[in-house]
């Protein structure tokens, strides 16, 4: 079965049954590789993805529930050459160790700039809390979300 998807701004059919977790289309069938499957159960966030602006656990979302809706992962924020506020303010800051968890910090992350981009560090960390980090990065990780605000907000 074919399951039609927009994912990054692009249309894209897949091979794959309704109740086929997002995250398995994304890595497997589209080779979108920075969500992470952590757990499996929607309790570390490394696989956090945008579904129509929201942060969502890709691990647990069934492809068959994405009908018309916008996936963004983040491969689709920002380039190289031309980098998300939340990329440069994470490579500033230096928040990342191992990398691993980063993706889903970063798409939460956005999920809460893109609604309050003057978010105090106190709903940072809130709108984080369901984002686990073992390297132990998490106060940089909250400084370059704060840092990224304050660029949208043009205040850097």
């Amino acid at each position: 079965m074919a399951i039609d998807l927009k994912v990054n701004g692009a249309s894209r059919s897949v091979p794959a049954e309704p109740d086929t977790p997002l995250l398995y289309v994304l890595r497997n069938d589209l080779a979108l590789n920075a969500a992470k499957y952590g757990c499996g159960a929607a309790q570390c966030g490394a696989c956090t993805v945008l579904v129509n602006g929201k942060a969502v656990r890709s691990c647990v979302t069934p492809i068959g529930s994405l009908s018309n809706a916008e996936i963004v992962t983040l491969e689709g924020i920002g380039t190289a050459d031309k980098p998300h506020p939340l990329q440069k303010a994470f490579i500033a800051e230096q928040a990342a160790q191992c990398g691993y968890c980063i993706p889903g910090m970063i798409m939460s992350a956005k999920d809460l700039l893109d609604r309050k981009p003057n978010a105090t560090e106190a709903e940072a960390r809130a709108a984080l809390a369901g984002n686990l980090c073992r390297c132990g990065t998490n106060n940089r990780i909250i400084d370059a979300v704060l840092r990224a605000g304050k660029e949208i907000m043009g205040r850097t």
